[in-house]
């Protein structure tokens, strides 16, 4: 946690990431905006200490390099440092991300990633498999028979839906795009279903790298759930499959 905690202890790296709470991804030149006093190389290398630390995270949208706050090594601080004393925090997640096939095309809206000491097959199953997700994903249970085409469904423990969508891609242990309509707001669910995924990149000895993506609408509600809680899903996981403990937060 000690970048996480060097990069947000200068005020020019946390400003930059007031504005991309504001409006996540924005181009280095956007953001050079906000620091007019500041020479281009300098901004670079505040987002460098924020990529650094995974505070932020890039992608090539097209000829342009975007940011996207990731605020998952934020929440991990939160579960360890503040939310043992605190009370429960709701919220829900879905892992999304947009095909970069033509361009130009329009920037995904969030991306979160987070590095776990597990294997590909582990984090595959930890996604796929119910008796997994009921423990980080707020007590749902997920089921599908995982092929293209094939429904998914979300259930609480009563057998409610808290979500169903559509499987789009499978390419196990690398690979998961769906469709994601949830169910459990009734405004949310007038909005209508968005596409998600999950990418499992391999990351070292022992070590997977999880990056989850979505395509919101900006200012819908679905956007203002979704971001509050993709961190809880994310920091849960990652403490499963590292601990084999249960958040609080996530349960």
């Amino acid at each position: 946690m000690e970048p996480a905690f060097r990069a947000l202890a200068d005020p020019s790296r946390r400003l930059l990431l007031d504005r991309l709470f504001d409006r996540d991804g924005q181009t280095l030149g956007e953001l050079c905006s906000y620091l007019p006093d500041m020479t281009r190389f300098g901004v670079m290398k505040h987002l460098a200490v924020l990529e650094e630390a995974q505070i932020v995270t890039t992608r090539r949208v097209g000829r342009e390099k975007r940011h996207y706050l990731n605020p998952v090594p934020i929440q991990l601080i939160h579960d360890r440092w503040i939310g043992k004393y605190a009370d429960r925090v709701a919220g829900h997640m879905t892992a999304l991300k947009r095909h970069l096939e033509v361009d130009p095309m329009p920037a995904p809206q969030h991306i979160y990633s987070v590095y776990i000491r597990t294997t590909p097959d582990a984090l595959w199953r930890a996604i796929t498999d119910a008796d997994q997700t009921v423990r980080y994903s707020y007590r749902t249970r997920a089921s599908s028979g995982w092929t293209p085409g094939s429904r998914f469904e979300y259930t609480y423990p009563d057998g409610s839906i808290a979500a169903d969508g559509e499987v789009l891609e499978v390419d196990p242990p690398r690979r998961l795009a769906t469709t994601f309509h949830a169910r459990w707001d009734p405004e949310i669910e007038a909005e209508g279903p968005v596409r998600q995924s999950w990418e499992i990149e391999p990351a070292g000895e022992g070590t997977c790298r999880l990056v989850v993506t979505t395509d919101l609408v900006p200012g819908s509600k679905t956007e203002r759930d979704f971001a509050g809680g993709i961190a809880y899903i994310v920091s849960g996981l990652k403490t499963l499959l590292e601990t084999g403990e249960t958040l609080a937060v996530a349960g």
